[in-house]
């Protein structure tokens, strides 16, 4: 009998370990025979500690949220069982490309990588120049996943083209936005897909060395990825025989100290060569002079780990999917007030409110979904008029708001709007690297002018207008430039919290 049960961090904070424990107990206990296989999540975080038994058939059953408590009755079969995991409607609905092995296999297997489609990308990728790499990549329309969703390809293009005598591959793995886990989640469930990737984007550009930027809050992917690193090495995806090509490409984990602005890209570069994080001016990009001044791709975890499935199934079969020149999948991370808060990976396209009330099941209080913040904490807030937005780059822009890293935070009609754009600009004003006036005075100058709006002072509303677009032309970084959106759009939500509808009936 095979068992299997998540190491993911998530997991393990609802009990997992705890019921991994009791489940081998149990079995010695009663003389049962198992093999426990610990995996990354499925992202259906209400339902862990989801323990899956296959009896056999090949059929994974789902149990959960799992106590120790039910061990006896996991292993004999009388518990409950959630059916085949499968079959849950949060999971089925999916289209699974980025997330397809996470929570399937062993995060540490490379037999168990292969079997599921793994080194397929990288061994189609080794028979190919680096220019038809790139095309490859560009075809596909995949964008980046971290932020302003710049066209990964073109971005490859630029480093593969510069002359230079070393040349980098920086993953951003510094997932510092609130409502954010799904980096984590592929580190700790799936590494060998981001090592793939890395790997595949550096035969594409000439770089021979990468480096994957974690956050210091992030132990476990910490410890995974650098085990999984060693597992590659040993197995010569890394190293200076690429599964025995001749080429030569290795990589290292490196711990950022938990700095938010640090997941901007100059700022991790600084502190990826041991300065200060703070913002750089552009140009030059790092595309031309990145770490320790050399050609630098830099991507986020899910635009790396997006690759092999791209060079496994081809560009086509990913473009086919999506909206616009939003192409592909989207993994969406539902936080918040949700019912059924995790992951939900689905072609881009989907209308915001399918995301919030069907998917998410609305509120987890029960009361009416008052705003959906989209982004992180600089994303704008979404009001339910707005529902009808596709999950789109362009379509979210075109709304007023921005996609990010794709977390998505709901609220209820108890939130406070005022208090939720002055946390905005506090969390700017916490955050800043303090290189550039705009973002580090112009964030304290918000929290008082919001003060100011909820004292009732009647100038207060235009000179935060005014200010929010200093910060927005101004501001060196996407820190300052964005904080706007999430303070101008619950003003506009929500004025009766600020006091601003009292005094127009007044």
């Amino acid at each position: 009998m095979k068992l299997y049960l998540p190491r993911d961090s998530a997991a393990k904070a609802l009990g997992a370990d705890a019921v991994a424990k009791a489940l081998r107990d149990m079995a010695d206990t009663v003389g049962l025979e198992i093999e426990l296989i610990r995996t990354g999540s499925r992202g259906m975080i209400w339902l862990e500690p989801l323990v899956e038994v296959d009896r056999g058939d090949g059929i994974r059953l789902g149990y959960g949220p799992a106590t120790p408590a039910m061990a006896r009755a996991i292993l004999d079969g009388t518990a409950e069982s959630l059916g085949p995991v499968e079959d849950i409607p949060f999971f089925k609905r999916q289209t699974r490309l980025t997330f397809a092995r996470c929570g399937v296999i062993d995060p540490l297997s490379i037999p168990d990588y292969e079997a599921h489609g793994g080194l397929t990308g990288l061994r189609r990728a080794l028979s190919m120049t680096a220019e038809a790499m790139v095309e490859e990549v560009k075809t596909s329309g995949l964008r980046g996943r971290g932020g302003a969703g710049f066209p990964t390809g073109l971005k490859w293009d630029t480093v593969r083209q510069a002359e230079a005598p070393r040349k980098y591959i920086v993953c951003n793995a510094d997932e510092g936005d609130s409502g954010t886990f799904a980096d984590r989640m592929i580190m700790e469930g799936d590494p060998l897909s981001l090592i793939e990737g890395m790997v595949i984007a550096g035969l594409a550009t000439g770089a021979t060395r990468g480096f994957v930027y974690i956050r210091s809050e992030y132990p476990d992917a910490i410890e995974v990825m650098e085990r999984a690193i060693r597992r590659a090495r040993d197995a010569t995806i890394l190293g200076l025989d690429i599964l025995g090509s001749g080429r030569t490409f290795d990589m290292e984990v490196r711990k950022g100290a938990g700095a938010y602005v640090c997941g901007e890209e100059t700022s991790l570069l600084n502190s990826l060569e041991g300065k200060r994080g703070t913002v750089r001016a552009k140009p030059p990009l790092p595309a031309l002079e990145g770490a320790f001044g050399q050609p630098t791709v830099v991507n986020n975890v899910l635009s790396l780990a997006t690759i092999p499935v791209i060079f496994e199934k081809g560009a086509q079969h990913y473009a086919d999917y999506g909206l616009g020149r939003s192409r592909g999948t989207m993994p969406i991370q539902i936080a918040g007030n949700a019912r059924f808060g995790g992951l939900y990976e689905t072609a881009f396209g989907l209308p915001l409110g399918e995301l919030v009330n069907d998917i998410a099941g609305g509120t987890a209080t029960g009361r009416p979904v008052k705003a959906v913040q989209v982004g992180g904490p600089l994303g704008a807030y979404f009001a339910p008029h707005q529902f009808d937005t596709p999950f789109g780059y362009e379509e979210f822009d075109q709304a007023g708001g921005l996609i990010g890293h794709a977390g998505i935070t709901i609220f209820d009609d108890t939130a406070d709007m005022a208090q939720m754009a002055r946390f905005a600009m506090e969390f700017c004003a916490v955050e800043s690297c303090g290189k550039c006036t705009p973002c580090r005075i112009g964030a304290v100058r918000g929290m008082e002018t919001i003060d100011r709006i909820t004292a009732g002072d009647p100038a207060a509303p235009a000179l935060l207008e005014d200010l929010c677009e200093t910060m927005t032309s101004g501001s060196l970084c996407a820190l300052g430039g964005f904080t706007p959106y999430p303070v101008l759009s619950a003003l506009r939500l929500a004025p009766e919290d600020f006091g601003l509808a009292k005094k127009a009936a007044e």
